[in-house]
């Protein structure tokens, strides 16, 4: 497919490409020059704010990996909690 450059640099991408790629207004995309070509690489953009928490869950996961017991059997796991598989 051949596209062309408008007034401001602009470049309309195929209705095919994006009904293909599920692209809607308003998406943003990292633009890489390689190699002579130019790449479009569909992104997502987070709050700052949001990847803050995020980073905070991810650190307080791995705290909570650290501290887990882990057990050879199912039936060593049940005795930890107090439950008795064999009689139940």
């Amino acid at each position: 497919m051949l596209a062309e450059i408008r007034g401001r640099s602009q470049i309309t991408i195929p209705a095919e490409i994006i009904k293909k790629m599920g692209i809607s207004e308003g998406d943003k995309f990292d633009i890489v020059e390689k190699d002579g070509g130019i790449f479009l690489c569909p992104v997502v953009v987070y709050p700052k704010d949001k990847l803050v928490k995020i980073a905070k869950l991810i650190k307080e996961t791995e705290n909570d990996m650290t501290r887990q017991k882990a057990y050879e059997n199912v039936g060593d796991m049940f005795a930890d909690m107090g439950i008795d598989i064999d009689n139940v």
